[in-house]
């Protein structure tokens, strides 16, 4: 499948609050006819009460609510399915957005913690040939509003209980759903800057909690780096050398490893913020010894000064696919390589497989149970 940089066009979603900065929330509501401050009221709805239906406000005029809910406050996603697996720690929702598109989000609590994994498009265009995402193509880039929707309708639901054990509000977001983040720049930052912003202008969420991966868009990594912002920055390498990454991770024929290692190392030298390398391990693709070796050569030439951190991905199935997880004793000789060699390695907890909500799985399908 060829590269896709240039989302299709298929027309706008509806405007939103979350679509607003706080500037423009002031706007919008004094075009309403209603003074400043009930900008202010509004997003304590929003962002602390976490209310979305403008006929609950009802410390605004009852005359106005319904114009409010009409002109900023549609319904931006529509569950389909909601899918539980892991004894109820993992959910994964499918939403239908106005146009017909559908997307995915993962919610996972852990002991100490409750992540949500977010799409920030409908698809990828990058074209990944052992992701089933890449594979379905890119239909459309999401709106700020329907991706900083996924992280409030992630609150409610913990809320509301959907999660076991779940309580408060999310601690950590991770932008490795559907779609290349960094193709969909200015929406991906635009819902970051509300995930951080103190309340009442947003969730008040640290940006050290907030994670953006990319497979390797290296101008639009120097431009994160250039945001001032101490996001985790999570870079999809799966391949130490041009010739193989070329072939797997197809962006890798217009940006060769070492540029995308260099822009990884820039980012961490500018923000000390560790940067992961992702890395799915595919059984006799890339998972020999002797990579992980010109990996660990790789990430060292740049310094040895706790700047990066490897993620190894057990591949999770896809049907149809000729791609297959490694051999376990192959997993084993891989960290024990990069350990000798000094680099930091964690294999992750493959969450959500039974539902397709792990990695490389979604592909927002109305298929299945």
């Amino acid at each position: 499948m060829p590269l896709v940089f240039e989302a299709p066009r298929r027309g706008k979603p509806p405007k939103h609050w979350l679509d607003l900065a706080p500037e423009e929330r002031v706007e919008a509501t004094e075009k309403l006819g209603l003074p400043r401050f009930r900008a202010d009221q509004i997003s304590r709805h929003v962002f602390d009460r976490l209310e979305v239906d403008a006929a609950n406000f009802t410390d605004l005029p009852a005359a106005i609510r319904t114009d409010l809910g009409e002109q900023l406050f549609p319904n931006l996603l529509e569950q389909v399915t909601r899918r539980t697996t892991d004894d109820g720690s993992t959910v994964k929702t499918l939403w239908k957005l106005h146009d017909g598109s559908l997307l995915e989000s993962v919610l996972m609590r852990y002991p100490n913690r409750t992540t949500l994994c977010i799409s920030s498009q409908a698809g990828c265009g990058m074209a990944c040939p052992f992701c089933a995402t890449g594979q379905g193509g890119l239909k459309r880039n999401l709106s700020q509003g329907e991706i900083t929707a996924q992280v409030l309708a992630a609150d409610q639901q913990i809320a509301s209980g959907v999660v076991p054990g779940a309580t408060g509000r999310l601690n950590n977001i991770v932008f490795m759903g559907m779609g290349e983040p960094l193709a969909n720049y200015n929406a991906v930052m635009g819902s970051i800057r509300t995930f951080v912003e103190p309340s009442p202008n947003g969730f008040g969420m640290s940006a050290r909690h907030i994670t953006v991966s990319t497979v390797g868009l290296v101008p639009q990594i120097n431009r994160l780096t250039d945001e001032g912002l101490p996001l985790t920055l999570a870079v999809s390498l799966h391949a130490p050398d041009d010739e193989l990454r070329d072939e797997i991770v197809p962006i890798n024929n217009r940006w060769k490893v070492d540029e995308v290692v260099d822009a990884a190392w820039e980012y961490a030298k500018k923000t000390k913020r560790r940067v992961s390398i992702e890395y799915a391990m595919m059984r006799d693709i890339n998972d020999q010894v002797e990579r992980a070796e010109l990996l660990a050569k790789v990430l060292k030439r740049r310094g040895d000064w706790g700047w990066v951190h490897v993620n190894l991905i057990p591949l999770n199935p896809t049907p149809g696919s000729k791609w297959t997880a490694s051999r376990k004793a192959d997993e084993v000789a891989f960290i024990e390589t990069l350990e000798r060699r000094g680099v930091p390695v964690t294999l992750r907890d493959t969450r959500g497989q039974e539902i397709d909500g792990a990695c490389g799985q979604l592909a927002a399908s109305v298929s299945g149970p």
